[in-house]
């Protein structure tokens, strides 16, 4: 996988994907691509930049992309991170990931309940990352 790129995908591409971009950048070697885009791209959701900030990684750069600008080309591995949503479709033979994971943006509630959403989303997707990035170096 090394030598692929990875894209994160899902509907929107303002949370989940973003802060999975986000992580594996902070983490994989360098010179590794790394993609986030979705389906119907949004707007970055700004607990997704405060959840990730609070453990020094910046995404406030970040935007949504549509999958359409992704190079296809230099893409291997495909993570969809859709749980209740339809997941959007890359096209190609690539390597597919599903980890079902939910909306933090879909919560309901004061700021704290959705920061803690946010939160939790992070640091699964951390965890599991950090397993691929893992997997990836005993390959």
């Amino acid at each position: 996988m090394a030598n692929r790129g990875i894209l994160f995908i899902c509907v929107a591409n303002s949370a989940r994907s973003q802060m999975a971009e986000g992580i594996a950048r902070s983490l994989a070697p360098e010179g590794m691509r790394l993609y986030s885009a979705g389906s119907e791209p949004a707007t970055l959701n700004p607990l997704a930049v405060e959840a990730l900030a609070e453990i020094g990684i910046d995404i406030s750069g970040h935007y949504s992309k549509p999958i359409e600008r992704i190079p296809a080309a230099e893409i291997g591995t495909v993570i969809t991170l859709c749980n209740e949503e339809v997941c959007p479709v890359f096209p190609g033979e690539v390597e597919r990931l599903h980890w079902g994971l939910p909306d933090p943006a879909a919560v309901e509630g004061d700021e704290e309940t959705k920061l803690r959403a946010f939160r939790e989303i992070r640091d699964e997707l951390q965890r599991r990352i950090v397993l691929l990035l893992q997997s990836d170096s005993k390959d």
